[in-house]
């Protein structure tokens, strides 16, 4: 079989990866039967174990959300560790992404397809690409940063859906991911490339309920991308080469942060963004103040990030 390297710059075409044959038996070294215990078999309502069997089923069945996939073996007891680290993650985002897990014991013929170098291994499938995120185990709450950013970036793609839960779940009848009615309409308009429109929806969300801090976050999120939606390549240098020569204006130094914080630089955007509070005053002040709690709101008041900026915005104002 085919496939490119994995550890090759970019993606990694998954249309390549066929399903492979049934393994004649056990693999090398693991006995037939149940999994050793210890292994990251089973797992939270968000998670499947994948086989040579349903690798390319399942992925291809998620159409409208990110896919997680570790890989990870019995051998390897940190990368077990991994595994069950993102299943709790996965059941904490509620289904905003699948975790697919790999044990690379049970499944040689997906490592062997994909040039898995080692494991742990954590990647990430989106339309099609598969594309590595980290080959170590960090810390839980390391790995929900790295996913939060991971899901804003599927957000600016348009892959807002939520997947079905797993676990005994009893799937719809067409087995698609199921979305929150309430905010199907804005969630739709950003497939659509709608940001407009989506912009509105949220708002009527949290018009209706400004207590609906998922509502909150869709509304600031979806501001980042009507705010940056003009900004090409060639825009953002000037954009960039402008703050760094008036570091004082608050138009020049908030569109930094913006595409800092969409390209998955999040501290840097908070930092950026309270450094201007410390240094300005008067209206100013508070615009660039307003505008670091919007970008809290976008990435979720949960975070440790913006706990931390939180931190450091009171610092900077008192």
């Amino acid at each position: 079989m085919s496939t490119p390297p994995f550890s090759r710059p970019g993606a990694v075409d998954l249309s390549a990866l066929k399903r492979p044959a049934a393994p004649a038996g056990p693999a090398p070294g693991r006995p037939a039967g149940p999994a050793p215990s210890g292994a990251a078999a089973g797992g939270g309502a968000y998670s499947v174990d994948l086989d040579e069997q349903n690798f390319q089923a399942e992925l291809q069945g998620v159409a409208n959300a990110p896919v997680v996939l570790v890989f990870y073996s019995g051998q390897m007891p940190q990368s077990v560790t991994l595994a069950q680290d993102l299943d709790t993650l996965a059941d904490e985002f509620e289904g905003r992404f699948l975790l697919g897990k790999v044990d690379v014991d049970a499944s040689p013929g997906i490592a062997q397809a994909l040039q898995i170098p080692s494991v742990p291994l954590v990647a990430l499938a989106m339309g099609g690409q598969l594309a590595p995120l980290l080959q170590d185990a960090p810390p839980l709450e390391e790995l929900r940063g790295l996913l939060a950013q991971v899901l804003q970036a599927a957000t600016a793609q348009g892959l807002t859906g939520r997947v079905q839960p797993r676990g005994g779940a009893v799937p719809d009848e067409e087995g698609e991911e199921q979305v929150d009615p309430r905010y199907a309409p804005a969630q739709d308009a950003l497939a659509a490339g709608d940001i407009e429109g989506a912009v509105a929806e949220y708002q009527k969300l949290v018009d209706a309920n400004p207590a609906d801090a998922e509502a909150a976050g869709g509304l600031a999120m979806a501001k980042v991308l009507q705010r940056t939606a003009h900004v090409d390549a060639p825009a953002a240098q000037e954009a960039r080469a402008a703050a760094a020569q008036d570091p004082d204006s608050v138009e020049a130094q908030t569109l930094v942060a913006d595409l800092d914080l969409l390209g998955g630089h999040v501290e840097d955007a908070f930092g950026r963004l309270v450094d201007l509070v410390r240094r300005t005053s008067g209206d100013e002040r508070d615009a660039a103040r307003n505008h670091l709690l919007g970008l809290f709101a976008a990435v979720g008041n949960d975070d440790s990030r913006v706990l931390k900026g939180r931190q450091n915005l009171a610092n900077a104002l008192f």
